[in-house]
């Protein structure tokens, strides 16, 4: 089959889809050049989007293996969340960053997260100011439009900062609420006078960059520092601002759960379990508004027994699937999300899209015909152990360094790369080669110290 008529793709944006896949990462831009399937799950979360900008608030695990697809669809929703004027944030778990730790793990995660505030206008992250800015914009622009007068009068900032008192009345009645409003009219006032530094010193406050009270008082006047035990109360109460400042509400998004289970300690791992419990509850029991959280995840982060989230009771008893759900019968109303693998024929497109903007970015005709794509499918789901190990990811990234492959060599054809030995090799499982490389480091130090191994002796579950 020729090559079919499709949207272009500008090279920049094609440039960042080919070499993210080929690095095995998503790519922040260019989504719906190369979005197939997944329309179910989309909607679910779309819909949790309405329920957020309504003034409620919802919370969802999205779960799949290692290459799945659960980047590629948080991805998605973020960009249709920004699309949509919600402020969206998000952060990968690490043994630095959790959601509680003895070391400022918790409040690591937290300014991650505003670190990476983002808006239609400022999708790559850092929004903070601008997010402040506008709040005092659309403010004045309220005073002007109510009140009738300009900056140039007398009573303009008087004006203002009642309405700004009214705004964030409502803040004033949540846990910290007083404190967040008293740092947003510290931040006016700077604002007003063209005081950058008390403006710096605010901002440096809402990211959770001082240390303690006594640093936040010799520079701010207040008594109060986000912290380790308290920073989920500031997203709730960053949510509601929001709102207040012109946008749909925030949209939290954590990946890499995994890193929760991997924590050796079962008395952190349960307190980190209990955080996400005082989210979810928060969350479905209306304690929260404008405020939407999903969190991603593999099937063993989540479902283990021994140390995933089903380790923690409360936990397991609510995100359990019920008795009804089965296979082509899924619940997608249900808190837990589980991916089910992209079709062949799902694959099938998305790899035709990648051929087309491969084409498109290199300059040169596309000449590989829908049977060799066909044919392309056919050997690698033919390889022993693909049934069970291989995934969107891998298929991907062979079919992209086919591509680069065939680009640079105009000489070679399909047929000699495919039917290489090397490509029919067996698949290995995803985690294979990191849990053998754990097992022999940690049988290494284990003779070196003369002592036998334990379960949490493997360097892949250190803190």
């Amino acid at each position: 089959m020729a090559k079919q008529d499709s949207p272009r793709v500008p090279k920049r944006i094609a440039s960042v889809i080919i070499n993210s896949l080929k690095g095995g990462v998503v790519p922040r831009i260019g989504l719906p050049y190369i979005t197939v399937g997944r329309e179910k799950e989309i909607a679910a979360l779309l819909h949790d989007l309405e329920l957020v900008a309504d003034g409620g608030a919802s919370f969802r695990f999205v779960v799949g293996r290692y290459g799945s697809g659960k980047s590629f669809l948080l991805q998605t929703i973020r960009n249709h969340a920004m699309g949509n004027n919600f402020v969206v944030c998000d952060a990968d778990l690490s043994p630095e960053r959790r959601f509680q730790g003895g070391n400022g793990q918790g409040l690591a995660t937290y300014r991650e997260l505003i670190r990476n505030l983002s808006t239609k206008t400022r999708p790559e992250g850092g929004a903070l100011n601008l997010i402040l800015d506008r709040w005092i914009s659309n403010v004045e622009s309220e005073v002007t439009l109510d009140e009738g007068i300009t900056r140039d009068d007398p009573g303009f900032a008087d004006a203002v900062e009642r309405r700004i008192l009214q705004t964030i009345r409502s803040l004033q009645e949540l846990v910290h609420g007083y404190d967040f409003a008293r740092l947003l009219t510290l931040y006016w006032r700077a604002h007003l006078e063209g005081d950058d530094e008390t403006m710096a010193s605010v901002t440096k406050w809402f990211r959770g960059e001082y240390r303690n009270k006594t640093e936040a008082r010799q520079e701010l006047g207040v008594n109060i520092a986000i912290g380790d035990d308290d920073w989920y109360d500031y997203l709730k109460l960053f949510a509601t601002f929001l709102k207040g400042a012109g946008y749909a509400g925030l949209i939290v998004l954590v990946d890499e759960l995994v890193n929760l289970y991997k924590i050796p300690n079962a008395i952190s791992r349960q307190y980190n379990y209990e955080k996400i419990l005082t989210m979810y509850n928060d969350t479905l029991q209306g304690k929260a508004h404008y405020l939407g959280i999903i969190m991603g995840g593999t099937p063993q982060s989540i479902e283990d027994r021994r140390r995933g989230l089903y380790s923690y009771e409360a936990l397991r008893s609510r995100l359990t699937q019920g008795r009804f759900a089965q296979e082509g019968l899924v619940d997608m109303l249900a808190p837990v999300i589980r991916l089910q693998p992209l079709t062949h024929e799902e694959l099938l497109v998305l790899i035709e899209k990648l051929a087309n903007i491969h084409a498109g970015l290199f300059g040169y005709e596309r000449t590989i015909t829908q049977d060799d794509l066909v044919t392309f499918l056919q050997v690698e789901y033919g390889r022993v152990g693909a049934d069970t190990h291989l995934t969107p990811r891998e298929v991907i990234r062979d079919f992209v360094e086919m591509l680069d492959i065939l680009a640079q060599n105009p000489q070679l054809k399909l047929s000699d790369l495919l039917g290489s030995d090397k490509f029919s090799q067996p698949v290995e499982s995803p985690v294979a080669a990191r849990e053998t490389a754990a097992t022999a480091h940690a049988a290494a130090t284990t003779r070196a110290a003369g002592t036998a191994p334990r379960d949490d002796d493997f360097t892949e579950f250190e803190i």
